[in-house]
């Protein structure tokens, strides 16, 4: 009925011990599918070699943002620093007088708005010319190169100075080459905001652009080949074939342009004189600055640098979040 010769039982029956025979040692126990364990201390050799960095960065970042958290619930002012009157404890008042103030939400938007045009602006900078670098030869990727490393090796007081001495309205060739006359960039808060963007795109793009040609250089020649045998433009390229393959060495260079630009103290400080005109061109920072050292008002300054802190965590955790939900590995 079934197809099977009669007298074939015993073999196949004999075949299948054979076959159950090699799925079992032959002590007679079962195989194990669980991985061996690792050796004792194994797991904690990556932390040894990590302690001495863990060390360092635990003086240099944990104990100065706890006193500044420490701080910002205190009232510190001139006169507890000098000793002239106690130190109390204020819990959430310092938050709640800062909270309350109008000037604090106009310094925090303008923040907002300044530190997102200049992220735009220097990744597009940089990605437009980490493309130009694949595309044009030897010695003018070397003189690109080392130009982009100049600027990004310029101390921020030196730039922010060389800027406001191009833009000078008396003395600066950039007037007398647009025929501005005596036009002053830095009376006018979009006309200084648009400098101070200028001057850090200009020593923040090197870091995108070599990153980002890095990650060019390791991707396969084949796939951008056949991106353009099949007709894309550079653009579509870039769009459908480059980014997605970049978009961890994007989302790197995202985060850190966004944690630099977002406390830009120096360039606006040196090239607005402290902020501008009655405070025309304040961001976060020198407004912390502003309320810790010109007022003397180190608790509002703390809780200011608090709120700075917690907003750039709260940004980053969720763009990170958002890539893995996407499936993106980091």
């Amino acid at each position: 009925m079934s197809g099977v010769p009669s007298g074939s039982g015993g073999a196949v029956r004999g075949r299948v011990r054979v076959v159950r025979g090699w799925s079992r040692p032959r002590g007679g126990g079962r195989r194990s599918n669980t991985a061996p364990r690792p050796l004792r201390g194994a797991s904690r050799t990556p932390w040894l070699y990590l302690a001495p960095a863990l060390v360092v960065l635990g003086g240099l970042l944990v104990y100065p943002v706890y006193q500044l958290g420490l701080i910002s619930f205190l009232e510190y002012t001139q006169a507890q620093v000098s000793g002239g009157e106690p130190t109390t404890f204020q819990g959430f008042g310092n938050y709640a007088e800062l909270f309350g103030d109008a000037e604090f939400w106009q310094v925090l938007v303008a923040t907002v708005v300044f530190a997102a045009a200049c992220v735009v602006s220097t990744l597009a900078v940089g990605c437009a010319l980490a493309v130009l670098l694949t595309r044009v030869r030897a010695l003018p990727r070397l003189v690109l190169m080392l130009a982009a490393l100049g600027a990004w090796a310029t101390p921020a007081v030196t730039g922010s100075t060389v800027w406001l001495l191009l833009f000078d309205p008396d003395f600066g060739p950039v007037n007398r080459m647009l025929g501005l006359g005596d036009h002053s960039w830095t009376y006018g808060r979009y006309s200084a905001f648009a400098l101070v963007l200028l001057e850090v795109v200009w020593c923040s793009f090197p870091f995108v652009m070599v990153t980002v040609y890095a990650g060019i250089r390791a991707v396969p020649g084949e796939v951008l080949e056949a991106a353009a045998l099949d007709g894309a433009s550079q653009w579509r390229i870039w769009r459908s074939v480059l980014a997605p393959m970049l978009r961890p060495i994007l989302v790197v260079v995202t985060i850190q342009s966004v944690i630099w630009d977002f406390k830009v103290f120096t360039q606006i400080y040196v090239m607005t004189g402290g902020g501008g005109i009655a405070g025309q061109n304040l961001v976060l920072n020198v407004y912390a600055y502003q309320k810790a050292f010109a007022s003397s008002q180190y608790s509002l300054g703390s809780a200011i640098g608090v709120v700075m802190l917690l907003i750039l965590l709260a940004v980053t955790l969720v763009y990170l979040r958002l890539l893995r939900r996407q499936g993106e590995e980091l």
